[in-house]
């Protein structure tokens, strides 16, 4: 019995320490300015979500949240920023679909799917399909059939080789059963200059960057990769209502490196929710096509595993794999 008391001693002294080893991560965090990693240019689809959470993010912990947009290499300069720095939460990712399917395309991408901790999403969003007005086309099958009459004459921009553009393009052509030319870009802003000039002629962009250009008829926006139509885009049709039987959306979130404390981990979580819930932030997303939607860092990691696991197939039948 006395043995039993002991253990008991023991292990309620070690709970106890490891609570107040908790506390103090919690009451540590955040003690300089935190650093919110983007892997794309300014302006963007993800830069936008980006700096709006970083703002509010910043006034509820009492340091400035700064954003840093570090594009290239399809966002893996910024993942791999992030994991090596030290694991206490004042490096935070803005990690999107593009983390996964990096590991999917890269034989070696230099970092791992578990070297980051997920937090939060803060949005999910769909796919336009953005055509400049220089094509003679309004609608999914009008283009389809000018681009089936012009084969290759069409192009489509993509940000850097297999990124989610030019898998979900080549996916695209393969049910619409077309052929264009893809031409890379660094940035999704780069694109939009050339695509309302007509130097490029198609772009697969989140809502977001191209509802308001398809609203000022700047460019036209065939088709949305919704399962139903949008609430701000009622005038745009689904993909699958022209008889292209395509469903896809993106993510975004909000990661840290792997090992940051839990107490961090719970409190940044926390306050995204607060965050992505705010009428404000629902207002900015939504508008644009785009939703607000929060989750638990279980949840968030599970859509990380199965956006890999979704683009695999695709990225081995068209031999996308790179070193």
């Amino acid at each position: 019995m006395r043995m039993v008391r002991s253990t008991l001693l023991r292990l309620g002294v070690t709970a106890a320490a490891l609570i107040a080893v908790t506390a103090a991560d919690a009451q540590s965090y955040a003690t300089r300015p935190v650093r919110l990693i983007v892997g794309f240019g300014a302006g963007g689809p993800t830069d936008i979500p980006a700096r709006f959470v970083a703002d509010r993010l910043g006034a509820q912990l009492g340091h400035r949240v700064i954003v840093e947009n570090k594009p290239g290499a399809a966002g893996m300069l910024a993942t791999r920023d992030v994991i090596a720095q030290p694991a206490d939460g004042h490096t935070l990712l803005l990690c999107t679909h593009f983390e996964s399917i990096n590991t999917a395309v890269y034989r070696n991408p230099q970092f791992k799917l578990d070297d980051l901790a997920p937090i939060s999403l803060i949005s999910k969003y769909y796919y336009g399909i953005a055509m400049t007005n220089e094509v003679p086309a309004n609608d999914m099958r009008s283009f389809i059939a000018y681009a089936k009459a012009n084969p290759d004459k069409l192009s489509y921009a993509t940000i850097g080789a297999a990124s989610a553009q030019e898998i979900l393009m080549r996916q695209l052509e393969r049910l619409a059963g077309i052929s264009m030319t893809r031409i890379p870009f660094r940035t999704g802003p780069q694109i939009m200059p050339d695509l309302i000039a007509g130097r490029v002629h198609i772009y697969l962009s989140p809502t977001l960057s191209v509802l308001p250009l398809h609203n000022d008829k700047q460019l036209k926006v065939l088709a949305i990769s919704s399962p139903a139509r949008l609430d701000s885009a009622k005038d745009i049709p689904t993909l699958t209502e022209s008889n292209v039987p395509f469903v896809r959306f993106g993510w975004l979130g909000i990661c840290a490196r792997a090992g940051t404390p839990q107490a961090i981990l719970d409190e940044l979580h926390r306050r995204l929710v607060t965050i992505v819930e705010s009428a404000e932030y629902r207002a900015m997303i939504e508008k644009s096509g785009s939703i607000a939607t929060a989750s638990t860092p279980k949840e968030l990691g599970q859509i990380i595993i199965q956006t890999r696991d979704e683009v695999a197939s695709t990225i081995v039948e068209f031999g996308m794999q790179q070193d």
